[in-house]
């Protein structure tokens, strides 16, 4: 406990190590706890072409390998461990983890986001084979080929549409009889050739051999299950930031987001938030790096003008 850092990083997903390589090359005093594994999603995610400069053989732990490799080649400590509490009372904070308590004079939150799952058999078998949460990420691999959109959101209805680049056939199943997004967005899918849709419908399974190869689909109204084959599937049924642990503490939205301002400061002096934690307009790997690195050199502004290094 007598050890003080000047940056503790909660979240070792591509924006707390982009903020661990940021912070460490300014020489703070730097740790990233993450209680999972190291990368975030960012770590599952196999094919990850759109990330700028990695063209040979793009992964998700290749790239959140080397991140993790360069803030630790700059002096960035690491901790796996979960924050379980929070002593704030004094400029210098101290977090309180299961194992032990570290203080610090800033803290920057970058505990990302999970996608709500669908819980159908499958998903969790073929998620990287075919089971996607990110057309952004994923639509270039299903050229020609055909696919389910799950969902009735904005979200759902915006990528199928952004699908249709790609895909031959994209189908959205969605368990009502009409859409909950946008009037406009409905209006432009339903004007697309190649945009079906299965009315009051949920996925009961996601079957295949080794990809992805069909979903059996359940008509809430009469119980009657359809075998329909595809290439792939969609899920957007929402996501949900890993933010309870500071929730209180700093100002959310109403979905449980942390507000930040353009340099990531949150409503509590000294404490920041990055990536896919804060509410912000796109959740990609690039967004979270770059969160990352502001919220780092925001960090060493306020310690500079609160502890006078």
């Amino acid at each position: 406990m007598d050890k003080v850092y000047d940056v503790a990083i909660i979240g070792g997903g591509p924006a707390g190590l982009s903020a661990g390589l940021y912070a460490s090359r300014g020489r703070l005093d730097t740790v990233i706890i993450e209680k999972g594994r190291w990368g975030g999603q960012a770590a599952t995610t196999e094919e990850l072409e759109n990330y700028p400069g990695s063209i040979e053989h793009p992964t998700g732990p290749k790239l959140t390998e080397r991140m993790r490799e360069q803030a630790e080649a700059f002096g960035t400590e690491f901790i796996s461990d979960e924050v379980v509490g929070f002593d704030l009372s004094d400029k210098i904070k101290v977090l309180k983890l299961k194992e032990r308590e570290i203080k610090t004079k800033a803290i920057i939150i970058a505990t990302g986001a999970q996608h709500v799952n669908l819980g159908a058999p499958g998903e969790d078998t073929f998620r990287g084979k075919g089971v996607s949460y990110c057309a952004t990420c994923d639509a270039d691999f299903f050229t020609e080929l055909e696919v389910v959109v799950v969902g009735g959101g904005d979200a759902a209805v915006e990528e199928a549409i952004y699908l249709t680049k790609f895909a031959e056939k994209v189908t959205i199943v969605h368990r009502r009889n009409e859409f909950r997004a946008a009037k406009s967005i409905v209006e432009k899918a339903l004007a697309n050739d190649k945009i079906h849709v299965m009315w009051d419908s949920v996925v009961e399974e996601i079957y295949g051999d080794g990809i992805v190869e069909g979903v059996k689909l359940k008509n809430v109204k009469t119980g009657e299950i359809t075998d329909y084959r595809t290439d792939g599937v969609f899920i957007f049924v929402g996501t949900r930031p890993v933010s309870e642990f500071v929730k209180g503490i700093v100002d959310m939205d109403p979905k449980g987001y942390i507000i930040t301002d353009s340099e990531m400061k949150t409503s509590v002096e000294g404490i920041f938030a990055a990536g896919d934690v804060r509410n912000t307009p796109l959740r990609q790997v690039i967004t979270a790096a770059a969160d990352g690195a502001i919220a780092a050199i925001s960090a060493e502004k306020y310690i500079d003008k609160t502890f006078g290094q």
